[in-house]
């Protein structure tokens, strides 16, 4: 199953401190990753046992100074990513970082939603020997221990950003489950209908800015629960069971990277 339009091909790890990082999703989730890079920028590989699944970002004082933070992002696959930046400014979005070139890597922008929730975009270059080459970083279709399985998007004003993503992306909402006060939880489909990819939800009162949460999948929500606790990190919501059977939490890593997590319940 090729990739198309609005599909999420990636994930990056920003964070003030990627030995740390290192250590603390090798005990978490069981992810291999780069302790240096030969690259120009330093840039490292997560590795589940498959294969990459994401990338870590080591931010620089001078990033850092700009107002960069720990944080996870998500790429999303664009036919024309001039063309989709365009559109997405016009739409009342923002553009954080204008599109540019990565050698041998793709073509990619960093932009914004109307509500403020940052993300990339990105058109990748293939391989020479397969035009039709997939990312399953997002295991959209088949679970995937290491790999993402739900993009959770918590935003001021949800009703704008199903306008926002399906005019963009063609995400299409269908189904819902109530939340009670909290409101509707609203699941999201791909443009073609093969599979749901997410969700998006009203943003709580004590959150204090919209985000993405991406969801990680380990094969034992408690031991990995465990293993947060255990070297540095915090629990922000614990284990819940979810449809389907599986639990999940969400959590914050030792440098302030909020995250999610869905497994089994042992």
């Amino acid at each position: 199953m090729a990739n198309n339009h609005g599909d999420f091909i990636w994930y990056e790890l920003m964070t003030s401190d990627a030995a740390g990082a290192r250590d603390f999703y090798a005990a978490v989730i069981g992810w291999d990753i780069d302790a240096h890079s030969d690259a120009q920028m330093d840039y490292r590989m997560i590795s589940a046992s498959d294969g990459p699944v994401a990338g870590l970002l080591p931010l620089t004082a001078e990033m850092q100074a700009g107002g960069a933070h720990p944080c996870w992002m998500g790429y999303i696959l664009v036919s024309d990513v001039d063309a989709c930046a365009a559109a997405i400014k016009d739409a009342g979005g923002s553009i954080h970082m204008d599109p540019w070139d990565i050698e041998g890597v793709g073509r990619a922008a960093f932009v914004a939603d109307p509500q403020g929730v940052m993300f990339y975009i990105m058109k990748p270059t293939p391989p020479a020997d397969k035009s039709d080459a997939q990312s399953t970083s997002f295991a959209a279709d088949t679970p995937m221990v290491g790999h993402c399985a739900w993009n959770e998007l918590s935003t001021t004003d949800p009703y704008a950003a199903k306008a926002f993503y399906g005019a963009q992306f063609g995400w299409v909402q269908e189904s819902d489950m109530d939340m009670g006060p909290m409101g509707k939880y609203e699941f999201w489909w791909d443009s073609a209908k093969r599979f749901m990819l997410g969700a998006v939800m009203p943003k709580m009162a004590e959150m204090p800015v919209p985000f993405w949460t991406y969801y990680f999948r380990v094969p034992d929500i408690d031991t990995a629960c465990a293993a947060i606790s255990a070297h540095g990190g915090m629990i922000i919501q614990e284990p819940i069971e979810i449809p389907g059977g599986d639990y999940s939490l969400v959590a914050a890593d030792p440098q302030g990277a909020a995250f999610g997590l869905v497994g089994a319940r042992m």
